[in-house]
């Protein structure tokens, strides 16, 4: 696929003035062919791998970033669910095959490795309960591996007993990690509905449907939507779905040129776009200042979800029309500690977490990001992660969870995360207990919905 002239031009503008840029390609690497009972062997097929196949990924996208004039902001691989192939391997042995994957990422030199995971939306495995024993020891001694854990879907109903095992999962490893404003638990989320192709962290995987190997890209562009909508102030809302949606198409283009320029040069298959609007830390690359410009005075206040909705909509018709090769989640991310209007909006007093939660219901994802007090329960957790997925299970939708207990900072204060992850501030949590309702156990049947056959 090739630009045309014209389009060339509108690129160069967005990435100058509006902050375009490609948040990832994502290398998607298969590891059922690594499997081995000996955990020795089992680090040495997938190092080998994992070498073989994203060696030159950074060295690669960089040139492709700098004959473009795009940045390409991260360099990911995604790995198959690694619960599936560690087979009887002991807590310790999942430990040392997360320490030589972790150091593996850094040898190729990618920002982040996801796929950590494991699915367990309807019973936990042998080699899952010891990948659970693992987890919280795995996100706290490696810098560069992100995990996630899928608990329910539409077809499945929602796993109770692993949300609440999940939950407290996330406290020790707050816990280890309390020096760094409990870091370990934003590399993290849990998951209903998840998809195969996602390449977003923290919940990145190459799932059972894909192939050997392939790239996919995720494109980010709030800054450059929100641009857009300045130059029409006085646009009435059915206009202001046409830009959002006309912009949404020149972002996938370009986005997708740069993903199948990476995938050529690297000899592997080209997968999707992911056309989500990933905002960043900086100014006006934001999805909450697109709200406000839409209409609110802030993000959180009434009518946030109906603007939200209609921006998600168009983005995602505006995609459709751009490329065949629509996937991963897309849509619009609303990650708190990644997106200074949404710290604003919480500073404020608009935004809330039960505002969040409503949002998610019309947005791509979930309660991303959100920095919550250090003293919340695991039932206090558990009932988050289960009311999110009980949206998506309805819904037929992906929903996430990925909270961050801070120990030591109360309600208001700031957690520093660093880098692409940013601060939050520290939200509020019901003072409530839903311990019961986990302590009766089992499962949230599927929904009627489910039952589509």
């Amino acid at each position: 696929m090739r630009l045309h002239i014209d389009e060339i031009s509108e690129t160069v503008r967005m990435v100058q003035a509006e902050n375009l840029d490609v948040r990832t390609v994502t290398l998607g690497i298969d590891l059922h062919s690594c499997v081995d009972a000996q955990i020795e062997t089992l680090c040495q097929n997938i190092t080998g791998k994992i070498r073989y196949y994203a060696k030159d990924l950074k060295k690669i996208a960089d040139q492709v970033a700098k004959e473009y004039g795009i940045p390409i902001i991260n360099k990911r691989i995604a790995i198959t669910p690694i619960a599936e192939i560690i087979g009887k391997a002991s807590p310790e042995g999942i430990v040392k095959v997360a320490r030589a994957i972790d150091a593996v990422a850094k040898e190729v030199d990618v920002d982040f490795i996801g796929g950590f995971s494991a699915l367990i939306h309807k019973n936990l495995t042998h080699a899952d309960y010891n990948w659970l024993k693992a987890l919280p020891q795995v996100l706290c001694q490696t810098e560069r591996i992100c995990a996630s854990a899928s608990i329910g879907s539409t077809r499945s109903g929602i796993y109770m007993d692993a949300i609440y095992d999940l939950s407290e999962a996330i406290l020790q490893m707050a816990e280890m990690s309390k020096d760094q404003d409990s870091l370990a638990c934003a590399k993290f989320v849990v998951f209903c509905n998840p998809v195969e192709d996602n390449p977003f962290m923290a919940g990145a995987f190459h799932g059972a449907g894909e192939g050997e190997v392939s790239l996919s890209v995720g494109v980010s562009g709030p800054g450059v939507v929100y641009n857009a909508l300045k130059r029409h102030p006085h646009a009435d809302l059915n206009e202001i779905y046409d830009i959002i949606k006309k912009t949404s198409f020149k972002i996938t283009r370009a986005g997708e040129m740069i993903g199948r320029e990476v995938a050529a040069r690297l000899d592997v298959p080209f997968n999707i776009i992911d056309l989500s609007l990933a905002p960043t830390n900086a100014q006006n690359d934001s999805v909450a200042d697109i709200l406000e410009e839409i209409g609110l005075e802030s993000v959180g206040t009434h009518g946030t979800i109906a603007a939200l909705a209609m921006m998600n909509d168009a983005v995602k018709k505006g995609g459709a029309m751009a490329s065949n090769a629509i996937g991963g989640l897309s849509g619009a991310f609303i990650p708190v500690s990644e997106d200074n209007g949404m710290i604003a909006g919480i500073e404020a007093g608009a935004l809330t977490l039960d505002k969040l939660e409503g949002m998610t219901a019309v947005c791509s994802v979930g309660l991303d990001m959100i920095a919550i007090e250090g003293t919340a329960t695991a039932d206090q957790i558990a009932g988050i992660i289960a009311d999110e997925a009980a949206i998506g299970m309805i819904n037929r939708k992906t929903t996430a969870v990925r909270v961050i207990p801070v120990i030591g900072k109360k309600v208001g204060e700031m957690a520093e995360f660093g880098g692409l992850l940013g601060r939050a501030p520290i939200i509020s949590v019901k003072p409530f207990s839903s311990k019961r309702l986990f302590e009766r156990g089992g499962r949230i049947p599927a929904p009627f919905q489910g039952m589509t056959n």
